[in-house]
């Protein structure tokens, strides 16, 4: 088919001169995507959501999860890319963007072959204005493999969830939504890395992404750390709704309390300080977990990951237990969201304690990718 002009092309939005049908670079591993987090504030429901574009792999897909007692149930779906960009679909997921930056809907419409599968029909809607992440970039030896740009939000979210023949009411006052959008050039698999991939393998590798709403405000908190706790990515900030300037909190330093024989955190203090110097302490009480390698695509994960190709029209259904966190092994070497309740100076919040440590890790006296708390670490 010859390369035409797609509707996109009407409208003053070029960033460089090619066609909106394709990205200012060549790099197989260019991405444009989203994540979504839903989470009743009792512990009970986490629902994870997001959907990819890769376009010079030619692939969209969709997923989600939901973690429900020790039961996780996800859908996945995969398809080949089309000139319609807006277009947010993928098997029965779907994002419509109703207001930007504003309002969203996602919908999962339900299988008819599986009554008791997961479906759900939410309202997304801002509660705080978007705020940018720092700008981010990742090498493996000399070669650059991630750079992205993010933006990170706060919100409510209404509706309904529909798994295993129960219905769950989705309410602003007892639920709580964040989300991620991000694009740039991220590794996708399958692709032969030559001898930098074959070669390099990081000593260590320390990550929190942290994003909490308030009533009335809006934190976000992000640590990446090397094996000897120097840091490549830093950001603490608290971002208010009434159109005041956002206010830094400084240089974020971490206790986190990990339960014995693990690298599993069940609560963390995140220590923030004011441009007045004011001491500040974020504290998360870990309520229910996901583990992004099981079900949503994320690596470690070996059954599915994004942006890989599974033909046309590819839908997975799928449920997992995740009572014995031994039969998946491979989510201990990947990163886990937390649904957390957090508490700031007098205030209470919920949102997300995402968080990966593998590796040496000398501010928490990991050794090693075999070293857990308990012999080492907090």
């Amino acid at each position: 088919m010859p390369d035409r002009p797609i509707a996109l092309d009407e409208y003053p939005i070029h960033q460089v001169p090619l066609s909106m049908r394709h990205v200012a670079t060549g790099d197989r591993n260019a991405y444009d995507r989203c994540i979504f987090h839903v989470l009743d504030h009792s512990g009970r429901a986490l629902l994870i959501a997001g959907l990819g574009v890769y376009p010079n792999a030619g692939v969209i897909d969709a997923y989600a999860t939901l973690r429900l007692g020790d039961r996780l149930h996800a859908v996945r779906a995969s398809d080949a890319l089309t000139d319609d960009r807006l277009a947010l679909t993928v098997g029965p997921l779907t994002i419509t963007v109703e207001e930007p930056l504003a309002r969203l809907r996602l919908t999962c419409a339900a299988d008819p072959d599986d009554p008791d599968g997961l479906a759900y029909d939410l309202t997304w809607s801002a509660a705080f204005p978007a705020t940018w992440e720092p700008h981010h970039t990742q090498y493996r030896g000399d070669r650059l493999t991630l750079e992205g740009r993010r933006f990170v939000q706060a919100g409510t979210c209404t509706g309904r969830i529909r798994v295993a023949g129960e219905e769950l009411a989705v309410t602003a006052g007892e639920w709580t939504g964040t989300r991620d959008r991000s694009w740039g050039v991220r590794p996708i698999p399958g692709e032969d890395g030559g001898r930098a991939a074959e070669e390099w393998r990081p000593e260590g590798f320390h990550w929190i992404w942290c994003p909490v709403r308030f009533d009335d405000r809006f934190v976000m908190v992000i640590v990446q750390e090397d094996a000897d706790g120097h840091r490549t990515l830093n950001e603490a900030v608290s971002v208010r709704g009434d159109g005041a300037r956002d206010v830094q909190l400084g240089w974020p330093h971490t206790d986190i309390s990990y339960r014995p024989g693990t690298r599993h955190p069940e609560r963390a203090v995140l220590h923030l300080t004011g441009p007045d110097r004011t001491p500040h302490e974020l504290t998360a009480e870990i309520l229910t977990s996901s583990p992004l390698a099981v079900g949503a695509g994320y690596l470690p994960a070996d059954d599915w990951q994004h942006g890989t190709w599974r033909g046309r029209g590819w839908t997975d259904r799928r449920s997992y237990d995740l009572s014995d966190p031994a039969a998946h092994p491979l989510a201990a070497y990947g990163v886990t969201d937390h649904a957390a309740r957090f508490t700031l100076d007098g205030r209470t919040g919920h949102g997300i304690f995402e968080h990966g440590s593998f590796g040496r890790h000398d501010p928490s006296g990991f050794t090693g990718y075999d070293s857990v708390a308990g012999e080492a670490g907090r």
